[in-house]
């Protein structure tokens, strides 16, 4: 599983011009799953979105995870996170689970983080989304797990 982190100070998905998910300050997270993924990976990509220490404390150092800010989190499915583009000019996207596995990771996801954190919001799978953000910083992570 890819995870694109960016700590934003706002974001919001558009689904044909209607707000779908939206959060004020926190993270955006672009998730792209991959075959091999498993409740494993949900668990441990959920402990890394809510601990990972990417917010500043009060000396200005990123010391502070999305659960110590009380931010928001919106998840965003992208299965072209998980797109093969070492060769050639065009991705492949063999690598990326397929639709069916995708769709029931990515729900998995979704549920533990609504059981582990008051302010979660979602894109809408499958669909043309419209992502809307602040990047705060810019802070942006690309996190494997």
């Amino acid at each position: 599983m890819k995870l694109l982190i960016q700590r934003v100070t706002g974001a919001r998905v558009e689904v044909e011009g209607e707000v779908v998910g939206s959060i004020d300050q926190g993270l955006l997270a672009l998730v792209g799953i991959e075959p091999q993924d498993d409740q494993t990976s949900l668990t441990r990509a959920l402990h890394k979105l809510l601990n990972y220490r990417i917010f500043s404390d009060e000396a200005g150092k990123m010391n502070r995870s999305l659960t110590d800010v009380q931010g928001g989190l919106l998840l965003v499915s992208q299965f072209t996170l998980a797109a093969d583009t070492k060769s050639g000019m065009r991705p492949s996207f063999s690598s990326a689970a397929a639709p069916a596995q995708g769709a029931a990771l990515f729900d998995g996801l979704v549920e533990m983080a609504r059981a582990q954190h008051p302010q979660v919001a979602t894109g809408r799978f499958g669909a043309n989304m419209q992502v809307h953000l602040v990047n705060d910083g810019p802070v942006t992570f690309l996190l494997e797990v």
